[in-house]
């Protein structure tokens, strides 16, 4: 008498389960936006002037002798809305009547399409700083520079390169303040392989809780370097072409970007002219659900002082 089993059964065995849980993908903290300095007074348009003025000049004076008068030296700084975004997509009825998921998944489209433009956003106010620099120049103010490749073997950064860049703030009159430094991953990983951190035998006290934490958590150092706060992000910008710096060159480099986020010095301006908005409908000649997503904004370097970029090397972790 014959009994079940899986020579005699297949029709009755599924060949293929599908579960009912959808894997989503890991997403990056996106933290730019803290450290944009919003204009208030553009109400209309798309370009905006701000007037600036300079010092007062100091000169010799012999008694009986005309004064001599001088003027402010003036300048004019422009803003120009141009970056105008757009995420969308569409769902077909038939789809919406044959798929055992697409409810669950129309459901993510709204939040995953404000994370797609709230991501550009991010990548460019990373690099906008960088961006507002002339390339492959030091970018000197008051004989200090504010553009340069690390100092370590390969490209990478020291200490030292810390040292220079609050140099180069502390020449153009930057106080020490609010010190903010956003890196690469990559750089996290240097000062992570660093002979203090990893020799157990005899580290650096100041360093024994890392060695089990690591010097990173939650994309932020837990140590201060000089006294800049660091985060980790790999939004910063990416040179896509080799670029060499007072004959120093960096073939894979990525802009990492340090400032004072000092109230009235925040080195990046910026303006949402349209939040990010949600368009729906139904069109009947395609016969599909229909969402559109749109922002407008723009960033730009306003007090490039106030801005030091350092390119390292990303490809050097497994060197």
């Amino acid at each position: 008498m014959a009994g079940f089993s899986t020579y005699n059964t297949t029709n009755l065995t599924r060949t293929s389960l599908w579960s009912n849980q959808l894997k989503d993908i890991l997403e990056d903290d996106l933290l730019g936006m803290r450290w944009v300095e919003m204009i208030t007074d553009f109400p209309d348009g798309d370009t905006i002037n701000i007037p600036s003025v300079g010092q007062m000049e100091a000169m010799n004076y012999e008694e009986g002798q005309a004064i001599r008068y001088t003027a402010l030296d003036t300048g004019n700084f422009q803003f120009t809305i141009s970056k105008y975004k757009q995420s969308a997509t569409y769902v077909t009825r038939k789809l919406m009547q044959d798929s055992f998921y697409m409810a669950r998944v129309q459901a993510m489209f709204v939040p995953k399409m404000r994370r797609a433009i709230a991501k550009v956003m991010e990548t460019d106010i990373l690099a906008t700083g960088p961006n507002g620099q002339t390339s492959a120049s030091s970018n000197t103010i008051n004989g200090a520079k504010h553009r340069f490749v690390g100092s370590g073997p390969n490209e990478t950064i020291t200490v030292d390169d810390f040292a220079n860049m609050l140099y180069a703030l502390k020449k153009a009159n930057v106080p020490a303040t609010q010190l903010v430094g956003i890196v690469d991953p990559s750089v996290e990983n240097l000062f992570n392989k660093q002979t203090n951190l990893v020799n157990f035998t005899n580290p650096n006290p100041n360093w024994t809780s890392i060695i089990e934490t690591g010097i990173a958590s939650d994309m932020r150092f837990s140590r201060n370097i000089m006294g800049v706060d660091i985060y980790v992000s790999q939004n910063l910008k990416q040179n896509t072409a080799s670029e060499t710096i007072d004959g120093v060159t960096a073939a894979a480099g990525v802009n990492n970007i340090f400032f004072s986020a000092a109230s009235d010095l925040i080195p990046i301006i910026g303006l949402v002219r349209q939040p990010v908005q949600v368009d729906y409908e139904f069109n009947k000649d395609r016969q599909r659900d229909e969402w559109v997503t749109t922002c407008r904004y723009d960033f730009a370097l306003y007090r490039p002082e106030n801005f030091v970029t350092i390119l390292t090397d990303t490809d050097q972790v497994y060197v």
